[in-house]
């Protein structure tokens, strides 16, 4: 909470993604869908969605691992340490 870089969109973002994680009982590789983020965050367009998509990855707070396969979802990295400073 006391980053300055993080707005409302990254939080919305960050509680969609552990959201997914405690459904799949996950708590550091959680298994992700573009859509599935964006109605957790209530984001509504693409550039919104990818642009504090990509500043978590920036931050530090989360690893990205794209899955490229249409049988396979996309897996984020909780980085803990990052946000056990902030939260």
């Amino acid at each position: 909470m006391d980053d300055p870089k993080l707005s409302v969109w990254h939080l919305a973002l960050l509680a969609a993604i552990l959201s997914l994680g405690c459904r799949q009982g996950e708590r550091k590789r959680i298994k992700v869908s573009r859509s599935k983020l964006m109605q957790l965050s209530h984001i509504n367009t693409l550039p919104t969605y990818h642009k504090y998509f990509k500043q978590l990855q920036e931050l530090g707070y989360i690893k990205y691992s794209p899955s490229y396969h249409p049988g396979y979802k996309s897996e984020v990295e909780i980085n803990e340490n990052r946000l056990s400073q902030e939260f």
